[in-house]
């Protein structure tokens, strides 16, 4: 395949987006499954006709096509050597409302959140449920016919499509909808494309009724195959009604071809646009969170759970639960909710009219199980409820976080069983995991018979694939023994398909086969998945023929075992592409380019790790394109269930491609900021006239790069330490002693704010020492890749903190950045065991005091002032390792605070990102995306709140607005 000739051809027919490069096709080439396909090409259609042009080419050159969302699928429904066609970019509208009939029209990119949170303000919502509902889009749930938590309420997605618009293989757009019989006599005697069509699934349904009725499973979370069961006829008071499907929730039995495409994962048809049907939102909900010794106890106690009406019951296992205690952003929800080391737990929801009858539900429930768990919990408090759904809705990110090589892997996770069977049935399937020495993790939907079963793997090893094919079959023969069906949610793709022949007959496995050639004759639609597909143990992402290279690096990544296995915890779950809530990924959130995510920089480098891309790929410019835009803000590090860390693997990778590249100026003098801004202090009243010529804007952006847009800090007189040496101490020397780290800003361009941090932490009851050699952080070269000078710094640092940390003295910092520094990268840089004391002793500002206070070891007094309201924007990394929770309870112990944090991600500035002329329009999208209207809408006597210094002067650039640093805050409200 040349390459380049097709990117010709498609950029003369389609006017969205065409990528074609090498590691632009290495971004598609995974989803969120065990598989590995480099695409043809990547094309993000902007609209109609640029899907009609591109199914033309792909018809006239024989070229396969793969329909993307998300790339959430866990059974490589996403992958393949095709064009990929991404909807989630420019395709993505809410197009109608009818909140009367309860309906909408949307485009296939929209993503599920995005699409209820429209619908909020009409109490509406898609019922549909699905864990990565924050980037899994709408024409994703319609290919795999998703679900989710509540089913047993709502059903499937196929339940909630009243309406398909489609492209079919031959270009021809129509509109599939329920049709009466004569309507659809009408339809079939057609004699183009979609008269064939009708014609098919008709006869089809009516010669194999039988058929149907034998093999196709009796549960309510069957998605394997074709829809065929829907279009079965039954005879009802004279009228013809359609389906014979087990636990349909459609109130619709009319005959629709919408039924056939749900679930089809893309093989029949293009969706273009879909109607909707919508539902109420429950009026109140309620959860109790039952506790289990065992797992085998909280299997057991699932019937009598669903004995109660419940609207869900969730199940989550000791693996689980233990991997979330280890993760910083779900071990804090998972506190709120847990109370002690159990083996299992059950999370049991209630839908109700009233409170009264949601409380009515849990008390009902907490008599009936009483005598089955160790404890009970009942959760009414919506900062709980969130709590227990981010946990349960991060399970396979979570599992796959276990360790560099052995994962908790996807290939027998989605059989479903009627739910009586189901505590037996998961012995018999833990039994077999036991029988081939393989340990197995469980959570899942345990109220419709849904376990997602994990068996822990490194198929990185022959004998592993081979286990992994052997545990497969022998699941499969259970679940045809227990009357279940293999895939519950997740489909078919090339992981299940294999064994459709065998689980519903040749019989209906060759009607299967007509429906794929009727729809698709040319095979350009998703080729391999549902029929014909090659062995599920093919294609596979890692593998026995897996041998990435060896990389010397200054980081040691050692909780990872090296660079490789840092870049494989990316398990291509995708939270990364999330539009809004948190901090990751935020080049993402205003560019929605894959390559922009975390997941698409992790990719990439594994990419060329594994061979799959020539060395020289990753020193490239188009791998430098694909980089630049990570921000370092450590939102991953919080976030990324997995543990992913793209701002030490972009260091890295700085530090690599400098290496054949060399050290741009810029990048030396940011990473130079102390000695720039030492040297400006001193030369203060000059140096600051300097900087407010006027031409210096212009002139900084022509000669290294600096926006004309940001005005440089100007630098201060009097630096904090000769300030702090100067002054008479009032503190008695028999106070507890603290050191208070003069970070670069606060000593030579920010002074009054490290002085006012001494006025807090003195009122606080602590005698506050300097460090006698002041050292750079090293936190500017860190996020320069300038790694070689930092492990010097490094060891200068250790020296000059050491002795304080090893005689247990607290090291405060007040530039989150820069004191974080010497607990997250520090520890991996050096092989000192002073790293872990240092890091140990080393303190936000917030994370201090508000400990303290807490211990009652301080105690802080304010004065009373009038009602004030105080908007905190949190430093990324400090909200990706500490939390903000620290800073807001100190600012709520000021009289008449009403202290509130603003979601605003990261602040697009990031040190000195938003600095650099090309990245200025990025950083202030960013900006622009929560945290500038925020502050905009602040009256006029509000105070806005961060403790970074980049953050600052972004609030400043972006809105005119001053914003404080915390010290400054409480140091102006204390006592006198």
């Amino acid at each position: 395949m040349k390459y380049d000739d097709l990117a010709a051809e498609l950029r003369e027919c389609v006017t969205g987006d065409v990528q074609t490069d090498a590691i632009s096709r290495a971004l598609y080439a995974t989803d969120a499954s065990i598989y590995q396909i480099e695409p043809l090409g990547v094309v993000l259609p902007k609209d109609e006709a640029d899907v009609a042009a591109l199914v033309r080419l792909a018809r006239l050159r024989r070229l396969p096509m793969v329909p993307r969302g998300g790339g959430t699928s866990l059974a490589g429904q996403a992958v393949g050597r095709a064009i990929h066609v991404d909807f989630t970019k420019y395709m993505n509208r809410l197009l109608e409302v009818n909140v009367a009939g309860q309906w909408a029209w949307v485009e296939p990119g929209i993503v599920l959140d995005h699409l209820n949170a429209e619908l909020a303000p009409h109490n509406l919502k898609f019922a549909p449920d699905v864990s990565p509902s924050n980037r899994a889009t709408i024409g994703g749930m319609i290919a795999n016919n998703s679900s989710g938590m509540y089913s047993l309420v709502y059903g499937k997605t196929i339940d909630h499509v009243l309406e398909l618009k489609v492209m079919l293989s031959d270009g021809s757009i129509t509109t599939f909808r329920p049709l009466d019989e004569a309507e659809l006599r009408a339809c079939m005697a057609n004699p183009d494309l979609e008269g064939r069509i009708y014609r098919t699934v008709a006869r089809l349904a009516r010669e194999y009724a039988d058929e149907i009725a034998r093999h196709y499973p009796k549960v309510l979370r069957r998605v394997g195959g074709y829809n065929l069961d829907a279009f079965v006829p039954v005879n009802d008071d004279d009228a013809t009604r359609y389906g014979i499907m087990f636990g349909a929730r459609s109130p619709d039995r009319r005959f629709n071809m919408t039924n056939m495409i749900v679930g089809s994962e893309g093989t029949l048809a293009l969706v273009l646009a879909a109607r909707l049907r919508l539902v109420p939102r429950p009026k109140h909900t309620a959860i109790a969170i039952l506790e289990f010794d065992t797992l085998d106890a909280a299997l057991d106690a699932v019937v009598p759970c669903l004995e109660c009406s419940p609207a869900a019951v969730e199940l989550m296992d000791d693996i689980l639960l233990d991997l979330t205690r280890k993760s910083r952003e779900y071990a804090q929800y998972l506190a709120l909710f847990v109370q002690g080391r159990p083996g299992a737990l059950l999370q049991v929801e209630f839908f109700g009219e009233s409170e009264d009858e949601v409380h009515a539900s849990l008390t009902r429930l907490e008599q009936h199980l009483r005598t089955r768990c160790s404890a009970i919990t009942p959760i009414r408090d919506a900062r709980r409820k969130n709590a227990v759904l981010a946990v349960r809705k991060a399970g396979l990110p979570l599992l796959q976080s276990l360790s560099p090589d052995l994962k908790p892997e996807t290939f027998v996770e989605d059989s479903a069983v009627p739910p009586e069977k189901l505590n037996v049935y998961l012995r018999r399937f833990r039994n077999i995991c036991h029988a081939h020495g393989v340990q197995v993790a469980f959570y899942g939907h345990a109220s419709v018979g849904v376990i997602h079963a994990r068996p822990l793997l490194n198929l990185k090893h022959a004998d592993d694939v081979r286990k992994m094919r052997a545990i497969a079959e022998d699941i499969k023969d259970l679940v045809i023994e227990f009357g279940g069906a293999l895939s519950g949610e997740h489909g078919d793709g090339m992981l299940r398909a294999e064994f459709n022949r065998e689980l519903f007959g040749e019989t209906l496995y060759e009607a299967f086969r007509e429906i794929k050639h009727t729809f698709d004759p040319y095979d350009i639609f998703n080729p391999g998945k549902i029929v014909d597909a090659p062995p599920m143990d093919r294609h596979l992402r890692y593998g026995e023929r897996y041998h990435p290279i060896r990389l010397h690096t200054r980081f040691r990544f050692s909780d990872t075992g090296g660079i490789v296995g840092a870049v494989e915890l990316c398990n291509g779950n995708g939270l990364c592409r999330k539009m809004s809530g948190g901090t990751m990924c935020p080049s993402y959130m205003v560019t929605r380019d894959e390559e922009h995510s975390t997941r698409g920089r992790a990719n990439a480098l594994r990419m060329v790790f594994s061979g799959a891309l020539p060395l020289d790929a990753l020193t490239s410019a188009r791998m430098k394109e694909v980089m630049d835009l990570c921000l370092e803000c450590k939102g991953c590090t919080g976030e990324c269930p997995s543990r992913v860390n793209m701002t030490r693997l972009k260091s890295e990778w700085l530090s690599i491609y400098y290496e054949q590249h060399g050290i741009p100026l810029r990048s030396r003098i940011f990473g130079a900021i102390r000695t720039i801004n030492e040297l400006g202090s001193r030369l203060a009243p000059l140096a600051n006239r300097l900087l407010a010529l006027p031409f210096v804007p212009t002139l900084q952006e022509r000669l290294i790069g600096v926006s004309r847009q940001r005005r440089l800090p100007p630098f201060a007189a009097q630096p904090f330490h000769r300030w702090f040496a100067a002054r008479q101490s009032p503190v008695d020397a028999d106070r507890p002693s603290v050191v208070l780290f003069p970070d670069t800003f606060a000593d030579y361009n920010d002074p009054h704010i490290a002085q006012a941090a001494v006025r807090v932490l003195e009122a606080a009851g602590y005698r506050v020492l300097l460090p006698t050699r002041r050292v750079c952080c090293g936190r500017p070269q860190i996020s320069k890749g300038l790694l070689k000078e930092v492990q010097a710094l490094a060891q200068r640092q250790l020296d000059a903190l050491g002795p304080y940390a090893a005689a247990g003295i607290p090291i405060i910092g007040l530039e989150p950045s820069c004191i974080l520094s010497f607990r997250d990268e520090y520890p991996d840089l050096l092989d000192d065991p002073r790293t872990a004391t240092l890091a140990q002793m080393s303190f936000l500002f917030d994370e201090f005091l508000a400990r303290e206070v807490r211990a009652g070891r301080a105690t802080l007094r304010f004065r009373d002032q009038a009602p004030r309201r105080y908007l905190f924007h949190g430093h990324c990394h400090q909200k990706a390792l500490i939390g903000s929770t620290h800073a807001l309870a100190l600012l709520r112990m000021i009289p008449g605070a009403d202290a509130r944090e603003v979601d605003s991600g990261c602040c697009g500035m990031a040190g000195s990102f938003g600095y650099e002329a090309e990245h200025y329009a990025i950083s202030q999208k960013i900006g622009e995306r929560a945290l500038f209207p925020a502050v905009r809408a602040l009256p006029a006597n509000a105070e806005v709140v961060a403790m970074g210094t980049s953050c600052r002067q972004q609030i400043a650039d972006g809105t005119g607005r001053r914003a404080r640093h915390l010290a400054e805050v409480l140091a102006d409200a204390l006592e006198e």
